[in-house]
């Protein structure tokens, strides 16, 4: 029996791997999807072949998890995707920290001995019993700074919280004096065993493992929410890989090395196309001040629907660029066949994606898609800016931060030196905004005082409505 369960573990192994391969492409990342699926089956089938299982406790946990995950994900509405990311994230954070905490539990009740014999039992492996003790104090840290991480972000996302950093004097002294204490207390696992010391140091990590996942997202602003989400996930899967060498589960430690691995990737390719560091992200407090550099000269220049219809219509070439505002709005699919009147008129049509526009990773091509955009119009940052000079008109739905040029050029700005979509060169461009605010990092933005752009103000998807209504008319 050992032996199949192993083998439906290796091919759950090998199924995630191309699975999560795929995923790097919106054209095949629905079969990345299914096979990933798949994998998880084969590998709930394999450990439901264990002895020693309460099936109805395992059955039962299986159709509620089953039944609240297909509810979450058909009910939230698009712009609900990013906090339910999170929150799911900070669930994974949970499973982990609970695993960790019913282990503990075990060997406190067992004693060593019995415990370590138990292991043995379970996986034919003589486990040392500092290895133990170390694999269960790190799931416990690690996935209760992803559970509380992951509610904050939650609360930040969804307007809770608000997207503002807290911050207050000797903030990161306090982080650093509580990651110091939480190691410790991870030492006094180790040399405490299974006695009254060990007690105390377990039930202190288990607090400021909670605790440490707080403070180190309060600081962090809205506008670096992305960057956020992705090594919250990173550290979700290193809190299953963590957990799966507690339990000794092969499949639990392949798959959570996958997430941990690609999450921390996607978070140095994000920081990267801000320019900035991870340090700085998750300790600089980005968006505390609504200074957003030297004085924006000029003013924002108003136009109607009837007026960008005529220089649209005209128009050869025309560059969509989307932010967290056109899903505000669920403008993709109006978007879409607007996109395809231009093109009906002779105009060619790019979509130009910023990696950290939108609130999650992604969260622009997942709109698209969603909308059924062909893969080959939606390009990259670098790519777009090549052709920019001789874009006719750039459409800006509800982005903020990425095509500020106040980036390139004011030093005194938060996000100089990010590199961004060059949306002012383009010969028109068109902001859609619902009204004169500063965008979710509270940064003003340059690009809306250019004298070659114009403020289409209100509801994006209904501004586009009625120029897809004039095209057709």
């Amino acid at each position: 029996m050992s032996a199949w369960i192993n083998l439906l573990y290796i091919i759950s192994s090998i199924l995630f791997i191309f699975g999560i391969k795929k995923l790097g492409s919106a054209e095949t990342a629905r079969r990345g999807n299914a096979l990933s699926a798949v994998g998880m089956t084969l590998a709930i089938v394999a450990t439901l072949l264990y002895l020693g299982l309460e099936w109805w406790m395992v059955m039962l946990g299986m159709a509620l998890g089953s039944a609240i995950g297909y509810a979450a994900a058909t009910r939230v509405a698009m712009t609900g995707m990013p906090e339910m990311v999170a929150l799911f994230n900070g669930f994974g954070g949970l499973a982990s920290l609970l695993v960790g905490g019913a282990e503990w539990v075990k060997l406190r009740d067992g004693g060593w001995v019995h415990y370590l014999e138990g292991l043995k039992a379970q996986s034919g492996v003589a486990v040392p019993a500092w290895f133990a003790c170390v694999a269960i104090g790190l799931t416990i840290l690690v996935g209760g700074i992803t559970f509380t991480g992951s509610l904050v972000a939650y609360g930040k996302l969804s307007g809770k919280l608000g997207g503002k950093p807290v911050l207050f004097a000797g903030q990161q002294v306090v982080n650093g004096v509580m990651l110091a204490v939480a190691m410790a207390c991870l030492g006094g696992l180790v040399a405490g065993g299974d006695g009254p010391i060990a007690l105390g140091a377990g039930l202190i990590l288990i607090g400021l493992s909670l605790g440490i996942g707080v403070m180190m997202t309060i600081p962090i602003g809205g506008g670096d929410m992305p960057v956020v989400i992705s090594l919250l996930n990173s550290l979700s899967g290193v809190a299953a890989a963590l957990a799966g060498f507690i339990i000794l589960n092969n499949v639990l430690v392949v798959a959570g090395c996958l997430v941990g691995a690609s999450g921390i990737i996607l978070t140095v390719i994000m920081c990267k196309a801000m320019n900035r560091t991870l340090g700085n992200v998750l300790f600089g407090g980005f968006g505390a001040s609504t200074q957003g550099g030297g004085e924006v000269e000029g003013e924002m220049k108003p136009a109607t629907t009837e007026d960008a219809y005529y220089v649209l219509e005209a128009a050869q070439s025309v560059v969509f660029i989307p932010g967290y505002g056109m899903a505000v709005a669920q403008a993709q699919h109006a978007v879409k066949e607007l996109a395809a009147l231009l093109e009906d008129h002779g105009a060619e049509v790019r979509f130009a994606i910023h990696p950290v526009a939108g609130r999650m990773p992604g969260h622009m091509n997942v709109l698209l898609a969603e909308a059924d955009v062909p893969y080959e119009q939606l390009q990259e940052m670098d790519a777009v800016n090549a052709v920019m000079p001789t874009v006719d008109v750039a459409i800006v739905i509800g982005a903020n931060d990425v095509v500020n040029p106040a980036a390139l050029n004011d030093p005194a700005c938060p996000i100089f030196g990010m590199p961004i979509i060059h949306a002012h060169e383009a010969r028109t461009v068109y902001c859609l905004k619902r009204g004169k605010g500063a965008g979710f990092s509270g940064l003003e933005n340059a690009l809306f005082f250019k004298e070659n752009t114009r403020m289409l103000y209100g509801d994006a998807k209904q501004t586009i409505t009625d120029l897809v209504t004039q095209f057709k008319d």
